[in-house]
């Protein structure tokens, strides 16, 4: 699709890997990320495990070598020490490989780097491991990406700022010879050069607009190669839900299917409604989640805030609801939709918002007179 969409192939492609799809898939975005390196594992025939790798040849490739970089979470850390080793092995082959460099854009990438870091003062062993460093994660011990705190919190200004925390977070690279050493440096630089990202699902029995987790990792690294490169990449959402029928579509666009076929969906919001306070509780932390995504990665058209105005805060069925089972829920979903108008991401129109500001302040009087 890249290839389609840019007439050429990425150099480097940023992917997000969790343990738990992982679990499930026994391996899919891991075979992914070995592929786009050109290397394919070697399975040992009496126990199925993978005993080693091999590089696929040139010939056989049929493209270049691509860099990817990858953004592993806390628990796939834990759960996968031997994966990481793996593809730090997978890193080193290929970015040793002679010859056919113009078609190997990870050794290309490693050379430069070592040749700079080498110019600037460092010992040669030492800038060669350094440019190698392609796995990342949070501080050993912790977990998360960091960038939805900070939006919660709404201690933030700009894509700068996100795009730092996610360096802060995320910037300790794994490896054979390292276990989370500490180099925010070294993440900047590889984010800095992505053309692509990736997070891919294997389940739609939740999707990138259920938790905050997602919007954290993948929008995290998109807002950071926009701060450090100084363009939106391309993002990519792959769905292998269905194995026979692999999906891959961009974040904006999985957005509007998420929107069109669920939160949208009179009768998913119904069935929301039954839960009563826990289910308005959750269609107001999906507020949170959909700004989110739009605030990293700038998913969402006006006329979603629009829609989702209307269904949540401004129909006066879903308000009287809300006012009976859980006050704060509607109290929260203006908040964050005026917040959405105040930073310019929605140009809303302006009856719209001077409903919203009513809603908000109705609601803050009423939630008063209870407590």
């Amino acid at each position: 699709r890249y290839l389609a969409e840019e007439g050429k192939y990425p150099e480097s492609v940023g992917i997000v890997v969790w343990g738990s799809p992982t679990m499930r898939t026994k391996g899919d975005d891991i075979a992914e990320i070995l592929y786009l390196m050109g290397v394919r594992p070697v399975w040992e025939e009496r126990s199925g495990r993978v005993k080693g790798l091999s590089v696929i040849p040139a010939g056989e490739l049929g493209r270049p070598r691509i860099d990817v970089t990858v953004r592993i979470s806390g628990f796939f850390r834990d759960a996968f020490p031997n994966i990481v080793s793996l593809l730090d092995e997978a890193v080193e082959l290929v970015a040793n490989l002679p010859a056919e460099e113009e078609e190997n854009y990870l050794a290309k990438h490693v050379r430069e780097e070592t040749e700079a870091l080498a110019a600037a003062g460092m010992e040669a062993a030492k800038a060669k491991e350094m440019a190698l460093y392609r796995i990342f994660g949070c501080r050993p011990g912790a977990y998360g990406a960091g960038v939805n705190n900070a939006i919660d919190a709404k201690n933030w200004r700009d894509e700068q700022d996100l795009g730092q925390i996610y360096v802060t977070w995320g910037g300790y690279a794994y490896g054979c010879k390292n276990y989370g050493i500490t180099v925010p440096e070294q993440f900047k630089k590889r984010l800095s050069r992505l053309d692509l990202t990736v997070k891919n699902e294997d389940t739609r029995e939740y999707d990138m607009l259920d938790s905050d987790d997602f919007y954290s990792y993948h929008g995290g690294m998109i807002a950071a190669v926009k701060a450090f490169k100084g363009v939106l990449p391309r993002s990519y959402s792959g769905d292998s839900s269905d194995p026979e029928r692999v999906k891959i579509r961009s974040t904006a666009e999985e957005a509007k299917h998420i929107f069109r076929s669920r939160i949208l969906n009179p009768k998913w919001i119904e069935s929301m409604q039954r839960h009563g306070y826990k289910g308005a509780g959750d269609l107001s932390r999906l507020v949170d989640v959909v700004f989110g995504w739009d605030a990293t990665a700038e998913v969402l058209e006006d006329w979603m805030y629009e829609e989702l105005a209307k269904k949540y805060a401004l129909d006066p069925q879903i308000q009287e609801w809300f006012k009976a089972v859980n006050p704060w829920a509607l109290q929260n979903i203006a908040e964050r939709l005026l917040e959405a108008v105040e930073r310019e991401m929605w140009d809303a129109a302006p009856e719209m918002v001077e409903q919203l500001k009513e809603i908000y302040l109705d609601i803050e009087g009423e939630i008063e007179e209870r407590t």
